[in-house]
């Protein structure tokens, strides 16, 4: 699946070759991959990012792949980067394993969040009062992928950090199974609780609010990293400088998540953001 699975065939020397066949290298090399966890937020940050190298020349390969995967594939070298880091609770545990094994170059968004979510039709406001719904909600907190940084979060809470939730249970989805029933609930003006966070088109599309977390259980504002592979910077400075400068706001990725939502394929929405923001992106060119 990965290109740099050459790299455990003995990459070193085919790099060898290749420089020595192309003199000093052409746009033909200029081939990158990355990986990303099918989150609506990563799937717009991914493409957008992927559709500027694209159009610096580059071959991009764009995969996506379970969430501790990425990770490992980036720590391996199996691929080059990823923009899809959330930190520092939501992959606290994949950041503590693979971390060291990679290039971290900092935050790509700011001020993202993770947490309980409900409509905001529901009369509570916090997790401490969430147990009001056991009856209607069949004590059931709807998740996204298990193992992810906000599901395990969610496990913590029922399991331990508020005694009036025991019993409750985190039940594993995906992101998109997640949004498709909260869609259903708000559309019928049932209770329902989802395992939530910030940037994501689901605040633009419905009335929603996080609950309070007195416990501090989903910890306090999240950033989103660009990590890439040790010796990309020495293998292609140009790619590593892109990635390097990709940075853009919270309103940013929500735009192009809710032109998907609304139809748009992920390519057609990240282009188009890309067209719509040459200022921007000149600067992650620099």
């Amino acid at each position: 699946m990965f290109k740099k699975n050459l790299k455990r065939l003995g990459l070193a020397a085919g790099l060898s070759l290749s420089l020595l066949a192309a003199g000093c290298g052409s746009d033909d090399d200029k081939a990158i991959e990355l990986v990303y966890v099918e989150w609506d937020s990563e799937v717009a940050s991914t493409n957008v990012i992927g559709k500027v190298l694209e159009d610096q020349g580059y071959d991009v390969t764009l995969t996506p792949i379970d969430n501790t995967l990425m990770w490992d594939a980036v720590a391996t070298g199996e691929a080059d980067g990823m923009v899809a880091a959330w930190l520092p609770a939501t992959h606290a545990a994949q950041y503590e394993e693979y971390a060291d094994s990679m290039v971290e170059l900092g935050a790509n968004l700011e001020g993202a969040k993770i947490g309980l979510v409900v409509p905001e039709y529901m009369t509570i406001d916090s997790i401490a009062d969430l147990d009001q719904y056991a009856d209607e909600l069949g004590s059931a907190i709807t998740g996204i992928e298990a193992g992810s940084g906000v599901v395990s979060a969610a496990e913590a809470a029922v399991e331990s950090d508020y005694p009036n939730l025991e019993g409750w249970e985190v039940v594993p989805t995906s992101s998109g199974v997640m949004a498709g029933e909260l869609g259903s609930a708000v559309e019928n003006g049932d209770p329902i609780v989802v395992t939530g966070w910030t940037p994501h088109w689901k605040f633009a599309s419905y009335d929603l609010k996080y609950l309070e977390d007195p416990e501090g259980t989903f910890g306090e504002a999240e950033h989103i990293a660009t990590f890439v592979r040790e010796g990309l910077e020495e293998d292609d400075a140009e790619a590593f400088a892109i990635l390097d400068n990709f940075f853009w706001t919270a309103a940013d990725m929500e735009e192009v998540m809710l032109a998907i939502t609304e139809g748009a394929s992920a390519e057609e929405a990240a282009a188009a953001w890309v067209e719509a923001n040459e200022d921007k992106v000149a600067e992650w060119l620099e």
